[in-house]
């Protein structure tokens, strides 16, 4: 058996696939670009190919199929990038991965406290050594309201750490569960946006959720409220982010994932002019943090992400599910 890992990075997740290869005597072969129509070949004689969030629409997944590929093995926790419908149709299956939530869960309050305590502002003014205090202040989350959209394992996490802060947390999920509900207050997902001082989602982007913090959301929510998006970038409507950040209503944001990110983060594109006049708008305001779609890169997370597409693979050759399965 063998698995085609696509734009994989030779630095940190190509050690790791080595590893799990020698372990479980699964061959592979690699490429550091994104599959395309001009490289789908690559994959010849592969069960499955590997890839992070790219382009597997209809086309390129007919493409795979012809050459015998069985498995798309997402190297991420959302899937929302493959046509689950024709993959289907295909006969192919589909799986995804997990890794620990602490590391995207302590991001997220990373996030929460840097908009809370103003620290980029702070920090480019002590870079011109102007140490004074007038905008620098700041607010304490452990007298705040945070809202928590979904309560899945990092939103979980997201809540479980928190509560040792002492803010009051609320929070909203389809399906609650137990042991967060010890730590954090149900409510509908109108309380929570007229409640909340800060709001951070946890929730896979799906057609049902696409735009969730919208317009009409923003206008629900308290003067200056801060959002946080670690998730996906489908959930916020950007433009009207914008809107919201020019108004007031919404104080701050910090976004590590974006709409339309496919080909900027994790590439270098400090030489190019890019064409994304939102993401421009959004550097240009100096309440508003993006980082490049890295709170999940850590050491363990890569060993898990790499360690879950070798797994999913495994059971599909067994006709089992997994964990990791989703078609």
């Amino acid at each position: 058996m063998k698995i085609f890992f696509y734009d994989l990075r030779p630095y940190d997740e190509l050690p790791a696939v080595e590893k799990i290869s020698r372990e479980t005597g699964i061959e592979f072969g690699y490429c550091e670009e994104y599959p395309t129509m001009d490289n789908y070949q690559l994959a010849e004689g592969c069960i499955g190919i590997s890839t992070t969030p790219c382009d597997l629409s209809a086309p390129i997944l007919e493409r795979f199929a012809s050459i015998g590929v069985k498995y798309i093995l997402c190297r991420s926790i959302g899937y929302d990038h493959v046509d689950l419908v024709r993959a289907e149709e295909l006969g192919m299956r589909v799986s995804n991965v997990d890794y620990p939530p602490s590391g995207v869960a302590n991001y997220t309050i990373m996030l929460m406290l840097m908009c809370a305590r103003k620290i980029t502002h702070i920090l480019q003014r002590a870079d011109l050594q102007d140490y004074t205090l007038k905008g620098k202040i700041g607010r304490d989350i452990s007298f705040a309201t945070i809202g928590v959209i979904g309560t899945g394992r990092i939103g979980a996490t997201v809540i479980r750490h928190l509560s040792t802060f002492g803010c009051r947390i609320l929070c909203y999920d389809p399906y609650p569960n137990e042991e967060t509900a010890k730590l954090a207050e149900y409510v509908d997902l109108d309380t929570l946006f007229s409640e909340s001082e800060f709001i951070t989602v946890h929730t896979n982007a799906t057609e049902e959720n696409h735009h969730l913090l919208n317009k009409a959301a923003f206008e629900k929510m308290k003067d200056g409220v801060t959002i946080i998006n670690t998730a996906r970038g489908k959930l916020v409507n950007t433009a009207d982010l914008i809107e919201a950040l020019k108004s007031g209503r919404v104080g701050a944001a910090a976004l590590d994932v974006l709409e339309k990110e496919d080909g900027l983060y994790y590439h270098d594109r400090s030489q190019d002019a890019i064409a994304n006049d939102e993401m421009a708008i959004l550097r240009s305001f100096p309440n508003v943090i993006l980082s490049p779609h890295t709170a999940f890169y850590t050491y363990r997370a890569i060993d898990h992400m790499v360690r879950g597409n070798f797994e999913g693979a495994l059971a599909f050759e067994k006709g089992e599910d997994s964990r990791h399965t989703i078609l």
